[in-house]
């Protein structure tokens, strides 16, 4: 699976120079963050590029991003999860009501929150999986069952405030060092990864990218890397909600990539006939899918609840469609059996920076709702007029 972001560095063979071809599509997700970031800095006066703001906004997509790790997963398996809003209310408000009326400590109380979380996602999953109910009507269900458990545990009152333990979750930021450690480990590993494929490759006789085209592009994400850590130091530091963002990314990346699990994934979302008939056991896999979904609404639901040091009934409303439109934005087809974890995460992004954007220029509430409708109703279009083109 190709990560969203490619750089295309050819070499000619006629002249023996080196020729950079600018792929269009592969760098269309990029070309759409560059070009809001760019609108909104001149609207704004810059302010939108400032350390401050970008630490803000980090910290804002940090939840969506979450919940669009999970969905991801259950759209490629050709589902839908219409619930996730809810979950992040009702996980958050378990944590909040054990720790505020019960005097609870921090870890016990997201451990609770997590375990929560696995339940309504085997619930949901065991409804979808072993009893053949639609997942859209399963989890429209589970939005409003989960939402009026919620407003009754919670006597619909706000729930404050936290320990400055659960609070530091949500809120507190890498020393300045530690940040640029992490950076420093983590293109080194970028480095050692690049080398051990090229190697695997040759060993497997399989084609190689010219050495310009594969380190060229990995020093540019390195150069990434180096200048966001440096814009968020001069604020207070790498967001821990972000460090949680790119720790998930990881794993659920390596999953969908480098597990037989996710090619599972993918497979029953590409042909179900056809993965049944391969001997996949789709009922344990679905129901896989749903409790992991579950697992990270809940991580997003204490990360959500740490951020407010609050939990109330409307936490995590309207959740879900972001979340889908993170997926779609980034390439998730809502048919199943394509996308990635990483596009969606950029979606995420550009979602959070228009919100973001148009708050700072006090745009009001309803123009932003029909500006995201629209992305959305147009990522879709994309995705259906691609599909149609290559069939």
């Amino acid at each position: 699976m190709k990560s969203p972001i490619s750089i295309a560095i050819l070499e000619s063979q006629t002249k023996g120079k080196i020729r950079w071809k600018f792929d269009f599509r592969s760098y269309t997700l990029i070309i759409a963050l560059v070009f809001i970031a760019v609108i909104f800095s001149v609207l704004t006066d810059g302010e939108f590029v400032s350390s401050r703001n970008l630490s803000n906004l980090f910290m804002q997509m940090s939840v969506i991003s979450i919940l669009a790790i999970g969905m991801t997963l259950v759209i490629i398996a050709g589902h839908i999860d219409l619930s996730v809003g809810s979950v992040v209310g009702l996980t958050g408000g378990i944590a909040a009501i054990l720790q505020v009326w019960y005097g609870w400590g921090t870890v016990s109380v997201i451990v609770v929150a997590i375990v929560a979380g696995v339940l309504i996602g085997l619930w949901q999953g065991w409804w979808v999986a072993y009893r053949g109910v639609p997942a859209f009507i399963v989890t429209l269900g589970g939005m409003l069952v989960f939402r009026g458990i919620l407003i009754g545990i919670s006597n619909g009152e706000t729930v404050a405030p936290l320990d400055n333990s659960f609070e530091a979750i949500g809120n507190s930021y890498l020393p300045y060092v530690i940040g640029y450690i992490l950076a420093a480990v983590s293109i080194i590993l970028l480095f050692l990864s690049l080398a051990r494929n090229r190697k695997k490759r040759k060993q497997l006789g399989l084609t190689l990218n010219s050495k310009i085209n594969d380190y060229g592009k990995t020093a540019v994400y390195s150069l990434c890397i180096l200048v966001l850590v440096y814009m968020l130091n001069r604020y207070y530091g790498v967001p821990i909600p972000m460090l949680i963002v790119v720790l998930l990314a990881l794993v659920f990346v390596f999953i969908a990539v480098k597990t037989p699990f996710g090619r599972y994934i993918y497979a029953i979302g590409g042909n179900i006939e056809a993965a049944a008939l391969s001997g996949i056991n789709i009922k344990r896999v679905v129901l896989a899918v749903f409790i992991l979904m579950g697992v990270l609404s809940a991580v997003a639901g204490i990360i959500l609840t740490s951020r407010l040091n609050a939990a109330t009934v409307s936490a995590g409303e309207m959740y879900e469609l972001d979340a889908i439109a993170a997926c779609v934005i980034g390439g998730t087809s809502l048919m199943g059996g394509r996308g990635n974890i990483v596009g969606a995460i950029i979606g995420a992004l550009i979602m959070a920076s228009i919100d973001n954007g148009m708050s700072m220029m006090n745009i009001e509430t309803f123009w932003q709702y029909i500006v995201k409708g629209l992305i959305l109703i147009v990522a879709v279009w994309a995705d259906i007029s691609s599909k149609s083109k290559a069939s």
